[in-house]
């Protein structure tokens, strides 16, 4: 359910049906022919159609065969329903159906099933004809000539089941970018949105139809238990380290020595002459035990008298050291390879990990969703991988792998789907004749995708740092149109525009690394509410593509600055969070808005901005508010029961959120960090209260820290 539910409508996977019958009374009609297409990623999938006629039993009426011109002589040998129906349902194989004016058609499968005697289930499904009043309301009918005629699209084979089930797929594919338009992304929301409409629905049911849209039921589990141990922890906690290296002017037989001496599987080989120490992976091969047998089996003892270099392998597959352990998983599988080099920030070799490594860990389908993104090579195939997070976060949240840690994973896919975003902004500008970077870059994702704590409600928080250039100048208008490609693709794969224009297409969220000093200082001196909330998110940046060193450097001078500044840092606890009270009031009852609690507000911006300020203040080196929070415990800076306190109500307050999230894509909701306490078991709202009441005095606390 969560995963058909947040199915991205740019990247749908469906079937979209059509039938003829014997009549339009659903009470007494019989169908006579079924046509149905697959749309696949977005797109029509080529050849995969479907096209049976079906022999109803019953005479045709003469007004029926005027319509679409079959009569008795057309189903000579056609089979009965009984008979088709397997195929018809292995076709089906448990899609979204699409169609146009849809309940009819479900209506017809119900009574045929009924008839032969076999159980119905309605699959879930989206109607274009509500789909397109959403759309446009104003059209004079919203039948299928008029809304084909409207968007465009060839009519062709009218009132024929494939041909009209053609006309309703080049609809729907017309329709997803004017869904876009006004809010309308996923399947649920599509399906919210049609509930909005129950003047139509209700005439649908008044003529006997299956109400297309129905309610989803209770949550199903999309995805197999899964061993949660590879979303928990990182690569570097299993990576060999140090790696060995040697160079690539040894003999096969000298390889073999070290690799026996060091008992490793593997050699890393550089150029001669290259430092060894830490070398870039770009500059690397690799020579492998397989490779070792593949020469002996090809040239016996002989072999081992050859160079190295005739036997190594390259480029090296690698994966960076604070990689989840799925990600190396999916990439190893989707690469058909047992050996990953591990890297730093930089792309320096600092580990290896092999097969070996990971014998325990068992992957599934879901564990190649990081290399799916990796290898998206179009938005579809970017939004297609993107759709498995809510599913992938359902059944990690049912295995009791903690909020804080699924909102990790979260977070590395959306810096992940950010990298690859610039690599396809890249290719689209090569393609456009513009060119490779005129200079060195690195692509950023800030605030809570920088700080691991994104969950599904994300959207895009970016920026660009490039080594030189004037504003304005050739090196800027570049990455200007870079960012708007990347900004394009994001949103287009699932990941929406930043409301508050922080994507680095905007002028003021990219920039040289001179422009970026200077406008980190000009925000900590001029200290207006704009700048504290730039310079808060800006704190909590991370690189996905590029030079990681330039974002480094402006990092490290912002952070050197800041650390110096304690009535700034003040004032940036407080516009994060500080002040914004309790919503507990008398008696312990929650101050709701419309039912709902603002858990971002009242917790986690509290707490979040707390631990910022406070290792910035202290030039503490981490990323993450629990790693924040632990460096503060583990420096005795601040008391230690109040630290652990925020600790654990940050944690229970993503809990909350994510499981409210999921429960929300379902529904085709928008979603936030906005929970109805209402859905919570009595033991479970006695958390939330006591988690709220440990950070409602979070801001009088970092006043004393910050200038203790």
């Amino acid at each position: 359910m969560v995963a058909l539910s947040a199915m991205p409508l740019i990247a749908l996977d469906a079937i979209v049906l059509d039938t003829e019958t014997t009549g339009l009374d659903v009470k007494t009609a019989h169908i006579l022919e079924i046509g149905a297409i697959r749309l696949s990623r977005g797109r029509i999938a080529e050849g995969e159609v479907l096209h049976a006629r079906i022999d109803p039993g019953v005479a045709i009426p003469a007004s029926a065969t005027a319509v679409h011109g079959i009569d008795a002589a057309a189903l000579v040998g056609a089979p009965r329903f009984a008979e088709i129906w397997p195929a018809v349902d292995a076709f089906l194989d448990g899609h979204l159906i699409v169609g146009h004016s849809i309940g009819f058609d479900l209506a017809m499968l119900r009574r045929e099933h009924v008839f032969a005697g076999r159980v119905w289930t309605p699959p879930r499904s989206l109607d274009t004809r509500l789909l397109t009043e959403l759309v446009e309301p104003r059209l004079p009918d919203f039948s299928l000539e008029t809304v084909a005629s409207y968007f465009g699209v060839a009519v062709t084979g009218r009132h024929a089941a494939l041909g009209d089930a053609t006309t309703t797929a080049e609809v729907m594919l017309a329709l997803v970018p004017r869904l876009a338009a006004i809010g309308i992304r996923t399947v649920a929301e599509a399906e919210t949105a049609c509930r909005r409409l129950p003047e139509a629905l209700e005439a649908q049911v008044r003529a006997g139809w299956v109400e297309p849209v129905s309610a989803p039921g209770e949550r199903e589990e999309t995805l197999a238990r899964i061993d949660s141990y590879p979303y928990r922890h990182r690569v570097r906690e299993v990576m060999s380290s140090p790696p060995i290296v040697a160079s690539s002017d040894i003999t096969l037989a000298a390889a073999v020595a070290i690799m026996a001496e060091r008992k490793v599987s593997s050699l890393y080989l550089h150029a001669p002459g290259a430092d060894p120490a830490a070398p870039a992976v770009a500059d690397l091969a690799i020579l492998t035990e397989r490779d070792l047998l593949r020469a002996i089996a090809a040239d016996g003892a002989a072999a081992l008298a050859g160079p190295v270099s005739a036997r190594m392998v390259g480029p090296v597959v690698s994966v960076p050291a604070e990689a989840f352990l799925y990600r190396a998983i999916g990439r190893m599988n989707g690469r058909r390879i047992r050996h990953l080099a591990v890297t730093d920030e930089e792309g320096r070799l600092v580990g290896a990990l092999t097969a070996r490594d990971l014998l325990r860990l068992r992957a599934n389908e879901a564990a190649v969703m990081g290399d799916a993104i990796g290898a998206a090579d179009d938005v579809p195939a970017l939004a297609s991988a993107w759709r498995r997070l809510p599913g992938l976060a359902a059944s990690l949240l049912a295995e009791g792998v903690a909020a804080v840690q699924i909102a990790g994973v979260v977070s590395r896919e959306i810096g992940a789907l950010t990298g690859r975003a610039g690599a396809l902004a890249e290719a689209r500008m090569a393609a456009a004749g513009e060119g490779p970077p005129p200079v060195p870059y690195a692509l950023l994702v800030l605030g809570s995708g920088g700080r691991g704590e994104s969950l599904l409600a994300a959207d895009q928080d970016n920026a660009l740092v490039f080594a030189h250039g004037d504003p304005d100048g050739p090196e800027d208008g570049w990455f200007a149109r870079f960012g708007g490609h990347v900004a394009d693709i994001l949103d287009g794969a699932g990941l929406p525009y930043c409301k508050g224009g922080v994507m680095a297409k905007n002028a003021a969220w990219r920039g040289s690394v001179a422009t970026w000093l200077a406008r980190t200082d000009g925000w900590m001196t001029r200290s207006r509410p704009e700048d504290l909330m730039s310079v808060d998110i800006f704190f909590d940046l991370r690189c996905v593509r590029g030079e990681a060193a330039l974002a480094r450097d402006v990092l490290a001078a912002a952070r050197g600055t800041a650390a110096g500044r304690p009535d700034f840092l003040k004032l940036l606890a407080e516009a994060g969070g500080g002040g914004s009270g309790s919503p507990l009031g008398m008696f312990g009852r929650l101050k709701t808005d419309g039912g709902r609690l603002d858990l971002k507000k009242f917790a986690l911006m509290p707490v979040t901005a707390a631990a910022r300020v406070l290792a910035v203040r202290h030039q503490l080196d981490a990323r993450s508010t629990a790693e924040r929070i632990a460096a503060l415990r583990e420096r005795g800076i601040g008391a230690d029961a109040d630290l652990a306190r925020w600790a654990a109500a940050h944690g229970l307050m993503l809990s909350f959120v994510l499981d409210q999230q999921l429960a929300d894509v379902v529904a085709g909701r928008p979603l936030d960090a906005m929970i109805d306490p209402k859905r919570l078991a009595s033991d479970r709202l006695a958390e939330l209260k006591e988690g709220l009441a440990n950070v409602a005095h979070v801001d009088d606390t970092v006043r004393d820290l910050l200038f203790s």
